[in-house]
């Protein structure tokens, strides 16, 4: 089974390339950040026509999320609890059976945090801290769970062009990796370092000729509990599409799973 996470930075802007994308790689299950429409504009028969099942938790303009499957689901989940008032559209989930049992995916977007010295700072971090109540009761099931997307935070220097150019923003700097810290330590695997060493990015700027300079960050993650770690096979960062006609700043990021979907094997 192969699950993937993507920001496409906006679904209008992106459709061809998410179509093209799919067509070729013909992922099992996939997670879309920033779709920035109301569920009710997604462009769901595009993806249905291709054999995805669709469900999204969307927000006019901003935000919003979005999962595919060629699964059918079991349990559909959307908003992050612990905050009745906030309205932004960042997480969803998904459950789903397997041949080995239940599967739960997780898709979402964590708050970029910038500036600073604004309020989208600590909502940053307070909605991390929900995210890690929420982790906390997912493990809980002991069961195969995929945490991933855009998480807005890169984890260590490794993980960065020039860690001296990001040191201080909200996605690299102590309070921001000390929760995201907290969060890997409930038994979270970080599925690609658990793969390789070697340095690897899955966003570049639009500014600066960052990509063709490879001036890169690796914010997207797949984040795994031990019953899904068990099960990782590979990880692949689908680098050439930041190269593609009118591409996201983001790129797809796969993992695959030795896991088979009961409708697979039917």
């Amino acid at each position: 089974m192969r699950i993937a996470t993507w920001n496409i930075n906006g679904i209008n802007a992106r459709l061809h390339a998410v179509l093209t994308w799919l067509d070729e790689v013909k992922p099992d299950i996939v997670g879309l950040q920033e779709i920035k429409c109301i569920d009710e504009n997604f462009p769901r028969a595009e993806f249905e026509s291709r054999g995805y099942n669709v469900e999204t938790h969307g927000q006019k303009s901003f935000n919003g999320v979005a999962l595919l499957s060629r699964i059918p689901f079991d349990e559909v989940h959307r908003g992050l609890p612990g905050d009745d008032g906030d309205e932004q559209a960042r997480l969803i989930e998904g459950v789903f059976s397997t041949e080995g049992g239940v599967v739960r995916v997780c898709n979402i977007y964590l708050p970029n945090g910038n500036p600073v010295e604004s309020e989208k700072f600590p909502y940053k971090l307070a909605w991390m801290e929900r995210l890690h109540a929420f982790t906390q009761t997912r493990l809980a099931f002991e069961e195969p769970f995929v945490l991933m997307g855009d998480f807005n935070l890169i984890p260590t220097r490794h993980d960065c062009h020039d860690p001296k150019v990001w040191w201080g923003d909200a996605l690299f700097r102590p309070e921001s990796l000390e929760k995201f810290r907290a969060l890997s330590n409930l038994g979270l695997t970080d599925a690609l370092r658990a793969t390789t060493d070697d340095a690897a990015y899955t966003f570049w700027d639009f500014q600066g000729g960052a990509w063709r300079r490879n001036n890169g960050i690796r914010i997207d993650h797949l984040m795994l509990s031990a019953q899904a770690a068990d099960r990782l096979k590979a990880v692949k960062i689908h680098k050439d599409v930041r190269g593609w006609d009118k591409p996201s700043d983001h790129v797809p990021v796969e993992g695959d799973f030795a896991m088979t979907a009961v409708s697979a094997a039917a």
